[in-house]
């Protein structure tokens, strides 16, 4: 197999380099020839060459995309699952192959979390927090998750990884998704129920807990907003380790303020980052994340190991995987 020549681009924020440009950079400099992006240094030196680029996060800029398609790069991989913010039109457009990172990558971290949000909510962890700072004993009384339904919207995934954790929990799981599902996923989690687009009141009006699990485009906005708030039990918790704008945010922080919701449990916001001296992130029922449920060690290096996989594949001419050809997946 040929060796690539490759361009590496860090995220733009320089935190974010450990481990995710780590692991990228040790993965794929050991089968191709890397090249890291200097922001700091001319584009076109570095651009020499290079076939193929390996962009974190999905940040490329529209200067660098188009200096990158003149000069014959023939391949991107975004480093990212949401393709809300990487601009798939202009990277097409430009004549270049496109893939991203199957959401299966970072499934099992954004279940995990999600599990967490559930526990701290039934275990009302922001009160007992407060109580343990008082010096506050014996209070409150958490809730058994035995019987609880937990609805999730969208069944890629991280939900059916959430559905594997909670049943071992004891909560009934009711599933909407798209798509046919594969036999062999419905036997193993056994959803009580499993439907469609049309029966997504049915499902947020049932749940104790309501997940949110899907991709970011213009159907999806505001999936749950004020109508379906109200629909909601006064006691449910609903989570959202997908994308903020899937809620109407407006809606659900009246609804959390005015205790006409039980709870929630978000990682994501319609912006980035969100006020967090705002009123409902101060209540003792409100658990947020600044956008991290997906980042594990083990995401990071099984994106990383993706890439490399991919790299190989278009340097034998082979199919990607994760591969784009339109806008909305």
């Amino acid at each position: 197999m040929r060796r690539l020549k490759v361009l590496f681009l860090p995220h733009p924020v320089a935190a974010i380099a450990s481990p995710w440009a780590t692991d990228v950079i040790e993965a794929v400099r050991a089968r191709h020839n890397l090249r890291i992006f200097d922001r700091a240094q001319p584009v076109g030196p570095q651009l020499a060459g290079i076939e193929a680029i390996v962009d974190l996060g999905g940040n490329i800029a529209p200067d660098l995309l188009a200096a990158a398609a003149a000069t014959g790069v023939k391949f991107l991989q975004a480093q990212t699952t949401g393709l809300d913010h990487v601009d798939v039109e202009g990277i097409l457009n430009a004549g270049l192959l496109l893939a991203h990172c199957p959401g299966q990558l970072s499934s099992v971290a954004l279940a995990q979390s999600a599990m967490m949000f559930i526990l701290m909510y039934a275990h009302r962890y922001g009160e007992a927090r407060r109580n343990f700072a008082a010096g506050k004993l014996y209070a409150p009384t958490g809730i058994e998750l035995e019987g609880l339904t937990l609805g999730l919207i969208g069944f890629g995934a991280s939900a059916q990884d959430l559905a594997r954790r909670a049943r071992a929990f004891g909560l009934r799981i009711l599933a909407i998704d798209i798509r046919p599902i594969e036999e062999e996923i419905l036997a193993e989690i056994e959803p009580e129920f499993l439907g469609g687009p049309d029966d997504v009141d049915r499902v947020v009006a049932a749940s104790d807990y309501l997940s949110l699990h899907l991709h970011l485009t213009p159907a999806t906005q505001h999936t749950i907003d004020a109508r379906r708030i109200g629909l909601m039990k006064e006691t449910a918790c609903l989570i959202n380790v997908a994308r903020g704008a899937l809620v109407d945010e407006d809606a659900l922080y009246r609804a959390l303020v005015d205790g006409r919701l039980g709870g929630a449990g978000l990682d994501v916001f319609a912006q980035e980052p969100p006020d967090a001296t705002a009123p409902v992130f101060q209540l003792p029922n409100v658990f947020a994340m600044p956008h991290t449920a997906g980042s594990t060690d083990g995401t990071s290096r099984k994106r990383a190991r993706l890439a490399a996989d991919n790299l190989d594949r278009y340097a034998r001419g082979e199919s990607l995987v994760g591969q784009i050809t339109s806008r909305f997946i």
